[in-house]
């Protein structure tokens, strides 16, 4: 996700120098990625003064695949929120020197609450050629991010499809990054995703009845719900990693922390939820369940679920549970994988997508334009 590892020693000799453990002064923890991401945006402003732009490019992507590590795994702490909003600035610095750049849009949330905001952010990129030179308007693929992994880093996908004549649109869930929705309400992604599909549909160049949802991790059950709510309209729905019901147990939740996710997995998700502590949270997630709430029994579009079968992050179970409910749904599991079923379910995913959207099938080749290696 535009980062590189040599950026990162530094960083790390000075976390265990100082001693910093679990559970984190976020501040201070956050405090030590700062002036490496300083350095970067040093070097990028320099390559873009003297013309470099595929220099300053990396650069400044490199910059914010630091910051984003510095408020990983939520913007929890005053530094932590400093860390995402300088994280958002170099990344657009950086996305928007490529060729076919990514852009921000700010749609308004017209499905909103009243004490909700007013406007959902969200990364933009179309293919090159233009879709009145086409002749018809471009499918879209419509990225929900996870807990961690917000727009500027799934924007690693946009370039790929673009080139394969698919516009995308990267979109934050509820309790994350620039989410406009209510986190403690279970309806709030709903409306979120209305207003985003309504703003779809009002843009000339893009097929509002060819919008594939694919959700990452967290994003994945946000899929899922939205597969059932938003059935009409959406072309299908990707679940990547996803859970539905098991995810909220009190056993799972009391467990997670000491699993696969490399920080306080269960407290991270008790804020993206909106509570203030785990044990509030475990109080009132059954709430969100997918099965306790009916959701899996409504209508659902063309739907598809991959994830590793030793997943440490949201039970495997969870991918039975969809199963067992409602419209008959497709499935994959990884064996021998754990969260998310990397790498294998990618190639997955993009040959089903493919298949959806009638593209060429070579998914060797989008794989290749994944931005994985530093030039400079």
């Amino acid at each position: 996700m535009f980062s590189c590892l040599n950026d990162f020693n530094p960083i790390a000799e000075g976390i265990i120098a100082a001693g910093l453990h679990e559970p984190y002064n976020w501040d201070e923890y956050a405090s030590h990625f700062f002036p490496k991401a300083e350095e970067l945006t040093r070097v990028a402003e320099a390559a873009l003064s003297s013309g470099e732009r595929a220099k300053a490019a990396e650069y400044f992507l490199r910059a914010s695949a630091v910051y984003r590590i510095a408020r990983f795994p939520a913007p929890r702490s005053e530094k932590q929120r400093e860390a995402w909003e300088k994280g958002k600035k170099v990344f657009y610095q950086g996305a928007g020197l490529w060729e076919t750049p990514i852009v921000e849009v700010q749609i308004p949330h017209v499905h909103r609450l009243e004490d909700e905001g007013e406007v959902v952010k969200v990364n933009f990129m179309v293919p090159p050629v233009a879709a009145s030179q086409r002749g018809e308007k471009w499918p879209v693929v419509l990225i929900f991010t996870g807990l961690d992994g917000y727009r500027t880093e799934l924007a690693v996908w946009q370039a790929g499809w673009a080139k394969r004549g698919v516009a995308t649109v990267v979109v934050e869930i509820p309790g994350t990054g620039d989410s406009p929705a209510k986190k403690d309400d279970p309806t709030s992604p709903d409306r979120q995703w209305e207003s985003v599909l309504d703003w779809i549909g009002a843009r000339e160049e893009l097929d509002e009845n060819k919008v594939i949802v694919w959700g990452f991790s967290t994003g994945g059950y946000y899929a899922l719900r939205a597969a059932h709510t938003h059935a009409k309209r959406l072309f299908g729905a990707v679940s990547l990693g996803g859970g539905c019901h098991h995810m909220f147990d009190r056993d799972w939740l009391e467990n997670v922390n000491k699993l696969e996710y490399p920080f306080d997995l269960a407290d991270t998700l008790a804020y993206k939820f909106g509570y203030p502590d785990l044990e509030t949270f475990i109080q009132n997630a059954s709430k969100f369940s997918l099965l306790n709430d009916g959701t899996l029994e409504k209508p659902c579009t063309d739907m598809l679920l991959v994830n590793g079968d030793g997943d440490e992050i949201f039970p495997i179970e969870d991918q039975y549970v969809a199963l067992e409910y409602g419209k008959p749904k497709l499935s994959r599991t990884v064996k021998g994988r754990k969260h998310m079923g990397e790498p294998e379910a990618f190639f997955i995913i993009l040959e089903w997508i493919h298949g959806k959207l009638g593209l060429d099938g070579d998914i060797v080749s989008q794989m290749k334009d994944m931005p994985s290696k530093m030039k400079y």
